[in-house]
């Protein structure tokens, strides 16, 4: 997979891409992640890419021209067609995604990830300021995704989130298959059971004994019902979507787990 991330902060991102899990995915060629400066992509003298908003308002607007100009030469770069949103009977943008971080777009759940991983090219567009000139958008973005119900002072710590999200799904990043599977959020629509290591004992605490048994089919019991425990206790709102069977389901109904 490759992410292009477009910014006017590049900087932000060479330690969060060059450690740990994604600094050893890109070193082995699992992934090629690139953040892309706007700023010398600007048409003005002074090279800035914030202009006052039309209308009147607090603060300033990334302007069109710059964005636009910065995702044609990423796309050439990657020898993909840049198409225009607002041009009828074009090709299609084939295996690219184009996602602008945005509070007011869709939110970032497991699933969308999961959809994500499976593109070849993503291209993460950071705002700042107090947005982006709409038209930009219109043309030139696909998707549009939100990490929260909270407003940053820009697009880059989304990108981030959204870039580490993707990428650890991609085969192989993690270097275990079932990693992904057992986690919160995963297929099943739980949160993750408790986990444990050594020293069996700390400062008077202990691991649970089913883990100890190497009865694999109790401990496997014990971590499903502990999930769904988990689930009941944090995010109840998440057992309607739940893949739970009927006699979990009869379980919660009739002996219910209290929160």
């Amino acid at each position: 997979m490759t992410i292009d991330i477009l910014t006017i902060f590049p900087e932000m991102f060479f330690s969060v891409l060059s450690a740990s899990i994604l600094g050893r995915a890109r070193q082995q060629g699992l992934i090629e992640i690139e953040a892309t400066d706007i700023r010398p992509f600007s048409a003005s003298k002074h090279k800035n890419t914030d202009d006052y908003p039309y209308g009147g308002g607090a603060g300033m607007l990334m302007m069109a021209q710059p964005i636009a100009d910065c995702m044609r030469a990423v796309c050439e770069k990657r020898g993909v067609p840049c198409r225009d949103n607002t041009q009828e009977g074009e090709s299609a943008f084939s295996n690219v995604r184009r996602i602008y971080l945005s509070p007011r777009g869709v939110p970032l759940t497991q699933k969308l990830a999961q959809e994500l991983a499976g593109e070849e090219h993503l291209i993460l567009l950071c705002g700042h300021y107090e947005g982006v000139d709409q038209r930009a958008l219109d043309k030139y973005i696909d998707l549009e995704v939100s990490i929260g119900d909270y407003v940053l002072t820009g697009g880059e710590l989304g990108a981030m989130v959204l870039a580490d999200c993707v990428s650890r799904l991609i085969p192989g990043v993690l270097g275990s298959e079932e990693s992904p599977q057992d986690e919160s959020f995963s297929d099943a629509g739980l949160l993750e059971y408790p986990q444990y290591t050594r020293p069996r004992t700390f400062e008077g605490m202990d691991v649970p004994e089913v883990l100890l048994n190497g009865d694999h089919a109790k401990i496997a019991a014990w971590r499903r019902e502990q999930a769904i425990l988990a689930t009941v206790q944090r995010r109840p709102d998440l057992l309607e979507k739940a893949r739970l069977t009927p006699k979990e389901r009869r379980m919660l109904i009739d002996k219910p787990m209290e929160p």
